[in-house]
């Protein structure tokens, strides 16, 4: 997929600078123009109405774990999951020029980064405020001309914004990533290395669960992830989102498929796509 030629608009959610922007120039590289959204609801939309040709969807963090609401908009939308991207995050505290970090009093970031910081942050003995993305988190610091408050976001927001690093790898983690999901209108058909991304539903029966995922465990296909999210409308029963290795072009995938299928009450495919095998660089 990164061999795409020329200019490709890819939306996210979030302002410039944001780590889902850095994602995207990661994967794609120059040829992508990012094209910022306030809301994954609209990041959908966007794609949907052909204004750009994918979406990079934030779908869980190795350390707060998986994002539910992107998983629901996920099976709420008709578009296909054709690549992935597993982004390593390492946050920067950042404020204005000039600004000293013993000075600090406040630092404000979206929920997720703070708690990913929260050693770091009560060493520091500040005080915190969530707010809706972190490299809008930089913009407000900006905005406010406040000194002694200090946002946390990526080192490319504090360049975008022309403010100063106070302090790098802040996190209290180092091993923090975050699996992208890169969605488009129409599918894709890998061959090799891939991945498949699939929705069902079972009966409230007896051992159901446990009759859905043999039918992966006898054709030795791996399961990556599942995760349940609540069926609306029919309280204690479950949709469940399972990533398999292998693609549907593959015989004993669409078997499978064909297996759960007979007994499922709901199954989609989401989408089967290139894997992609995150190698860090020897610096890290």
């Amino acid at each position: 997929m990164s061999t795409i030629d020329g200019q490709m608009k890819v939306a996210f959610q979030g302002e410039p600078g944001a780590y889902s922007e850095a994602a995207i120039f990661e994967h794609f590289g120059a040829q992508a123009e990012s094209l910022p959204c306030e809301t994954f609801e609209q990041v959908f939309e966007r794609v949907a109405q052909g204004k750009a040709r994918y979406g990079f969807l934030p779908i869980e963090n190795s350390l707060a774990g998986s994002i539910h609401r992107n998983y629901d908009l996920l099976l709420q939308n008709d578009l296909h999951v054709v690549g992935e991207h597993h982004l390593r995050v390492s946050h920067c505290l950042i404020g204005l020029p000039g600004a000293r970090l013993e000075d600090i009093e406040s630092v404000i970031s979206h929920p997720q980064a703070l708690a990913q910081c929260d050693g770091t942050l009560r060493r520091l003995g500040v005080k915190t405020e969530a707010v809706y993305d972190t490299a809008g988190s930089v913009r407000l610091v900006q905005v406010e001309g406040n000194p002694r408050r200090a946002a946390i976001a990526s080192r490319r927001a504090a360049q975008l914004y022309g403010m100063t690093i106070l302090a790098e790898a802040i996190e209290d983690n180092p091993l923090n990533f975050t699996r992208f999901l890169i969605l488009a209108a129409e599918p894709v058909h890998p061959r090799g290395d891939a991945k498949t991304s699939i929705v069902f539903a079972l009966q409230n029966a007896p051992g159901a669960l446990f009759k859905a995922l043999s039918v992966f465990a006898l054709r030795d296909i791996d399961l990556t992830k599942i995760e349940s999210r609540p069926l609306v409308g029919k309280p204690w029963e479950y949709l469940f989102y399972i990533d398999l290795a292998g693609s549907t072009e593959e015989t004993r995938v669409r078997n499978a498929l064909h297996n759960l299928s007979e007994f499922a009450t709901f199954l989609r495919v989401l989408g089967s796509y290139p894997r992609h095998r995150f190698v860090e660089s020897p610096e890290d």
